[in-house]
């Protein structure tokens, strides 16, 4: 039977490749959008009040769905809104 002494270098050796190994793990997740966001999200995203948020939807700019209480708006409907933002400021 062999016995082998594991060091405080040993374990510095083993932390150091797991943490490398995690990076990398991490570093391959992709994080996709949410498809719904809340009014917060949204106005947290685009930096406006409720107030902004409120005219884009009475406009018609963002069509959100109400459930209960509560908006919801579609991720790629607000891609959308910004890029033609973008084309019309070109």
């Amino acid at each position: 039977m062999n016995i082998e002494v594991i060091t405080k270098e040993d374990l510095q050796v083993l932390r150091l490749e797991l943490l490398e190994d995690l990076k990398q793990f991490m570093s391959g997740l992709k994080q996709e959008p949410k498809k719904w966001l809340r009014s917060a999200d949204v106005r947290k995203m685009l930096n406006i009040s409720a107030g902004t948020l409120q005219n884009l939807r009475i406009n018609g700019q963002l069509r959100p769905s109400k459930i209960g209480g509560s908006f919801f708006y579609a991720f790629q409907d607000i891609q959308s809104m910004m890029q033609a933002d973008k084309k019309v400021t070109k």
